[in-house]
């Protein structure tokens, strides 16, 4: 079995980072393509062949990761149709771009999964949930099932709830790392070095996330053991509260997932 990447930016490069330390695909069987030098400079470091032609993948490749923006999949699609085939297993990644959109670009045979990873599965700690299209048998299912999830958490569902999930798990990175840069703002305000403010920051996040997930109590369990009466974290929380954190987590993730809605109705005018 081998890989193909078409788009060489960051979530290629982190998913083909974590196949390799996963172990469960070597760089050799694995090539990516892009239009331009730096990308395939990145992915060929990390051992990857490389080519400026969409076509090479498909001639080379068994699985079929679509891993460029959501703008230009169409164009990519209509490309490579006269080279996919129903051996070919085609996974796509592009926000907000659905399975029939595909389908519909691509053979009738084609065997399509929509995918949505998140960065973290370069470290082993990602989160993906995947939908599958018609075309798709139990040993394609179980084959995507194996690779996302020797990168962390993986789970199919239906594709009415990808959007809603990479609004989370996909874009929900992004307000972590600004939520630590925060955190790590106020240490240092407090007198902290940079270094130990950042670290302590990032540290206390994975202690809480990891907490949550191996003891399976509900957020505002843990919230409320650490708040002690009249004392200095209930304050704080206080103040989160006037801010309107939480309504502004809430109000993030709507606006991403309306945002995957946008994408889905500008494809659908290409």
């Amino acid at each position: 079995m081998s890989l193909g990447f078409l788009g060489a930016g960051r979530i290629a490069q982190a998913l083909a980072r974590g196949f390799i330390s996963a172990g469960v695909m070597p760089a050799e069987r694995m090539m990516a393509s892009a239009p331009t030098e730096r990308d395939l400079l990145e992915v060929k470091k990390i051992g990857l062949g490389i080519t400026h032609e969409n076509k090479e993948i498909l001639h080379s490749s068994d699985i079929i990761f679509l891993a460029v923006k959501p703008g230009v999949v169409s164009n990519v699609l209509t490309e490579i149709a006269p080279w996919v085939n129903s051996d070919h297993l085609v996974v796509s990644l592009a926000a907000g771009i659905t399975i029939d959109f595909i389908e519909k670009k691509l053979p009738s045979s084609t065997k399509v999964i929509r995918a949505m990873p998140n960065t973290p599965c370069l470290v082993g700690a990602g989160a993906t949930m995947f939908s599958c299209g018609g075309n798709v048998q139990d040993r394609d299912r179980a084959i995507v099932n194996t690779f996302f999830s020797s990168l962390g958490y993986c789970a199919e569902g239906d594709e009415s709830l990808i959007d809603a999930c990479m609004a989370i798990s996909g874009s929900g990175p992004a307000f972590a790392f600004t939520a630590i840069d925060g955190l790590a703002d106020g240490g240092v305000k407090m007198g902290l070095p940079r270094s130990l403010a950042i670290t302590l920051a990032a540290q206390t996040l994975l202690g809480a996330a990891k907490m949550l997930l191996e003891t399976k109590c509900h957020p505002c369990e843990l919230k409320d053991d650490v708040c002690s009466p009249a004392g200095t974290t209930i304050e704080s929380i206080y103040q989160l509260e006037k801010g309107g954190f939480r309504k502004c987590l809430i109000e993030a993730v709507e606006a991403s997932y309306k945002r995957a809605k946008e994408i889905q109705a500008i494809a659908k005018e290409i």
